[in-house]
């Protein structure tokens, strides 16, 4: 993929990820409609945590980390056919273990369920007493085979993105959301709660995201196989892959050592505050998913094989024109949800169990949530520079320092904060493990100190003009909200917003255009480029 292309790439696949954002934004608004941020919110909540958990782990953990580079490897090296063999006889043997692995924890979670649940389940319990205890346990059983479908769906993902084909794999969340939106409304009447009717749709989602991507794997040449264990595990490829896993699954697993502490200490905080953090990061994900996401995921395979040539010119530029593109987008979108995040979570999510509790609750988390949006969107592109190169170690270490930091201050911060206090130190850490990730580059060499040093200044810049912006909308957020105040919500809120946003984006863009911003040029030319036959993403 050609430097040029890389904006095109990420806005093609944006598409994409906004419809499923979007999508899972309509899932919460569904999930406030019928639980809002009652006991059985929470039940759902943190039943749907533990399978999420290890998805991470054995799905897009081991496959961004591990098996994309390692299977571009083979890739390269598929000239003959005894690389096409091996490549196959790795595939086959990753698919192995990715469903035994993923198989057998499940078994075991549903198993340890009773026993998992009540370790941090203490404080949401007291909306529902022992009843929402004891539906925290079975919407865990019920849901923890989601995480065998899903990490077969994973792998899919990681042959498809491996050979450059993003389309199908950034449609699944589509499906997911659509399963759990109709599974939620057309089951609950016949169930004895909606969080039941959920969590049917999320096993059907999670099948629906494996069976969706499977023709598209097998037409592009690469049929999913199995093997036996033994010729699995002691495939060069796979030891090569747990190899970098290794590491990471340390890493990964303290970081989610996050979520189940804020989730503890958000049970104890008060009823609700689970389930408002998780609606808080759901618009949090919806801003950060248009393009951040997207861009880690088009760039890996690109920076796989620039590092593999030691074309670190090329490799540098790929990796800061991604930074750039992110503070461009994730800056104006922090300082606008700072301003104006009260009254989309209103438009929202508010709307028969949703009260005004729960609007407090929500944007209680919501406005230190957005504060850490750049960090988190740029460790997503920072550490795929690491994965590149085949260093696991670095962004491990990064993470745990994170992990650190968000343990000690959600514990200090939730007594004074609540709930703001945990999404609070979330951003702080994120910010810590970008700091960090910026120094293992800088000390790895190859001239990315010096590429590093313009983005940084890049994303001041942008900064200072969304920070005009937002007190210019500030001051006029008054005048553009009270002219709809008796209009039903919807017009009430969403007009406004829309205003809002017209007049902040015009003064922020406005201002980047007059400091003659070349970034901001060179983009929309690439895009007007995009269009061309010859300049298409294969």
């Amino acid at each position: 993929m050609k430097k040029a292309s890389l904006a095109a790439a990420g806005m093609r696949l944006s598409l994409l990820t906004l419809a499923s954002r979007v999508l899972g934004l309509a899932r919460e608004m569904t999930k406030a409609a019928f639980l809002g941020t009652s006991g059985y919110a929470d039940a759902f909540g943190i039943a749907f945590m533990l399978p999420n958990l290890f998805r991470r782990l054995f799905a897009e953990n081991s496959i961004s980390v591990a098996f994309i580079p390692t299977f571009k490897a083979y890739l390269e090296d598929a000239g003959t056919p005894e690389g096409v063999r091996a490549a196959r006889e790795f595939a086959a043997a990753a698919c192995t273990a990715v469903s035994f692995l993923s198989a057998c924890v499940a078994v075991v979670g549903i198993l340890a369920a009773p026993a998992i649940v009540p370790l941090f389940f203490a404080g949401a319990s007291s909306a529902g007493g022992a009843d929402a205890a004891a539906e925290a346990v079975l919407l865990t059983r019920l849901m923890f085979p989601y995480l065998c479908v899903i990490s077969v769906a994973a792998f899919f993902q990681g042959v498809l993105n491996a050979l450059r084909i993003f389309a199908p794999s950034g449609f699944t969340p589509v499906l997911f959301n659509l399963a759990v939106i109709a599974a939620t409304h057309l089951l609950s009447s016949f169930m004895a709660n909606p969080a039941r009717a959920m969590s049917v749709g999320v096993l059907l989602g999670g099948a629906a995201q494996a069976a969706f991507q499977l023709p598209f794997v097998v037409r592009s040449g690469w049929k999913p196989a199995l093997t036996g264990l033994r010729a699995a595990f002691g495939n060069a490829g796979l030891r090569r892959v747990l190899k970098l896993v290794g590491p990471t699954v340390v890493g990964m697993a303290a970081y989610q050592l996050n979520d189940v502490v804020s989730t503890a200490l958000a049970g104890k905080a008060g009823v609700g505050v689970v389930s408002s953090l998780q609606y808080s990061l759901r618009l949090q994900e919806l801003i950060l998913g248009i393009f951040a996401v997207s861009v880690g995921t088009v760039i890996l395979p690109d920076l796989s094989g620039l590092a593999k040539r030691g074309c670190w010119g090329e490799f540098n530029a790929m990796l800061v024109s991604a930074v750039k593109l992110l503070a461009l987008v994730t800056l104006p979108a922090t300082v606008f949800s700072l301003v104006a995040g009260d009254r989309l979570i209103v438009l929202l999510y508010k709307t028969r169990r949703f009260t005004d509790e729960s609007v407090r609750l929500t944007h209680e988390a919501f406005r230190f949530h957005v504060a850490g949006l750049f960090f988190i969107a740029a460790n997503r592109v920072l550490s795929p520079a690491f994965y590149a190169r085949g260093d696991t170690a670095s962004p491990t270490i990064a993470g745990l320092v994170g992990v650190v930091v968000n343990v000690a201050l959600a514990c200090a911060l939730v007594r004074p904060l609540s709930g703001g206090g945990i999404a609070l130190a979330l951003s702080l850490a994120s910010a810590a493990n970008t700091v960090a990730l910026a120094f293992f580059l800088v000390r790895r060499g190859c001239g990315t100190a010096r590429a590093l040093l313009p983005a940084a200044g890049y994303a001041v810049k942008v900064a200072l003009c969304s920070f005009a912006a937002g007190v210019a909308l500030l001051l006029a957020k008054p005048f553009l909200f009270a002219p709809f105040a008796s209009f039903p919500r919807v017009v009430a809120e969403g007009v406004p917003l829309a205003l809002s946003a017209a007049l902040f984006a015009g003064i922020t863009g406005g201002a980047l255009l007059l400091a003659k911003d070349p970034f901001l040029r060179s983009l929309f030319a690439r895009l007007r480029r995009s269009a061309k036959p010859d300049d298409r993403v294969s």
